[in-house]
């Protein structure tokens, strides 16, 4: 029999592939790609962030919550490219031009930030809690990589 965490993982994998597989549809309007890929995007951060008062010492580690929380924020972060459609330059956005005049720095970026997300996962299931430390940093460094060129300034 499964465990709850399991199968709420299953739960959130299972809506990020028909999430997935609806964006690949085009969007009606810009604003629903814009919202599609700030939707994801949120969902990932707050899911990563619940790491941070742990790799800090700030919480209690507990394998079980932290290994969770990376494979939503891994499979979440699978989701937003799709929302960087032509048109969704302009609007309720932070992000910056840069993001279609460099588009292939711009892929190289989230590309990294995914494989670090995905090592993170990975480390979160070994429960070395070290381990987890050292790719939550590394994680964190290609997040922010990504927004210092990609992202306006709040």
């Amino acid at each position: 029999m499964k465990s709850f965490s399991q199968l709420l993982i299953g739960v959130f994998l299972a809506f990020g592939i028909a999430v997935s597989a609806h964006a690949q549809a085009p969007f009606k309007k810009a604003e629903d790609a814009i919202k599609y890929r700030q939707s994801a995007l949120f969902v990932m951060a707050q899911h990563f962030g619940r790491i941070g008062p742990v790799v800090k010492g700030e919480r209690p580690y507990n394998k079980d919550e932290v290994a969770k929380n990376a494979a939503v924020a891994e499979q979440m972060s699978k989701l937003p490219w799709d929302g960087f459609v032509a048109g969704t330059d302009k609007g309720d956005t932070d992000a910056k031009p840069e993001i279609w005049s460099d588009a292939a720095k711009f892929k190289s970026a989230a590309e990294k930030m995914q494989q670090e997300m995905s090592k993170l996962a990975d480390a979160a299931n070994g429960g070395d809690l070290n381990a987890i430390k050292a790719q939550f940093g590394a994680t964190g460094k290609a997040c922010k990589a990504c927004h210092d060129d990609f992202r306006k300034k709040k």
